[in-house]
């Protein structure tokens, strides 16, 4: 298991002749990538490899360069936690994301990536969450007879009035969960945050991507999960700072109580 100060080591200037060599952030993150290129690889899924994850790690921070301000143990714990659930992080996939949170980075799932893990569980034949708008046909019922009829308009008007999550498992069994965009406010206003605190985050940029993941998640609690679909639901939006081959084992640090108000702030629930 890797700590916190083990990386700090790793990350240190080496001295050459005597003189401090200066590295670039991204050419340092890029150093020790390769190194943890063992590690990160017995980690990974059949279908990825640690030279994929390196080059998406280096494209994230490209992208996000306020990722090489934070701490790059956070960093590559969350990169760890892309590996070992198999998903790909700040990609057009939409399947996880690395979100600088203050002086860390905070690993969250997509609903996509939700969707997809659920998916390779086994235990489901199909998963998936739509929005509703005002001039769609839909009707819903709860009760010993649940059903849900959506007939979506050809041209949907105004914002989505709602949003619903579907489960069908390969036994046959099925359930749903369906909340106004009120509600999903309510949610996100109570568990969120960078909405608390007015930053720029997903449910700013994609509210209807968070909407969706939110009632996934609420559906998902009620249906047959496997330990490692449990798992993945639990990895969701933490910040850890150790590295270790089972991620799962390394508890969440987030301290929403330190975390700097800012409105350039990217993160979520």
């Amino acid at each position: 298991m890797a700590t916190t100060a083990d990386v700090k080591n790793q990350l240190a200037t080496k001295a050459n002749n005597g003189v401090q060599k200066q590295v670039s952030p991204e050419n340092t993150l890029n150093a020790l990538l390769k190194r943890m290129g063992p590690e990160i690889q017995r980690a990974l899924p059949k279908h990825m490899d640690a030279d994929r994850i390196a080059r998406i790690a280096l494209t994230a921070v490209r992208t996000t360069p306020k990722l090489l301000e934070c701490d790059q143990t956070s960093f590559l714990a969350a990169i760890m936690q892309s590996a070992q659930l198999g998903v790909e992080p700040n990609t057009g996939l939409g399947q996880a994301y690395l979100i600088p949170y203050g002086k860390n980075v905070q690993f969250q799932l997509g609903y996509k990536g939700l969707i997809d893990l659920a998916v390779r569980s086994g235990q489901y034949k199909a998963i998936y969450a739509h929005e509703v708008y005002g001039n769609d046909v839909f009707e819903f019922q709860y009760g010993l007879n649940k059903d849900l009829i959506h007939k979506p308009s050809t041209e949907p008007e105004g914002e989505p009035i709602g949003y619903y999550a579907v489960y069908h498992l390969k036994n046959g069994g099925y359930d749903f969960v369906y909340w106004t965009k009120e509600r999903i406010d309510q949610h996100a206003q109570k568990f969120s945050q960078a909405v608390q605190k007015g930053w720029t985050s997903p449910w700013k940029t994609n509210f209807d991507a968070m909407a969706k993941k939110t009632v996934l998640k609420e559906v998902l609690k009620y249906a047959p999960k496997s330990i490692e679909l449990q798992k993945t639901i639990e990895a969701d939006s933490t910040i850890k700072n150790e590295i270790a081959a089972d991620m799962s084992d390394i508890i969440d640090v987030t301290d929403y109580s330190v975390v700097e108000e800012s409105p350039e702030q990217n993160s979520d629930e």
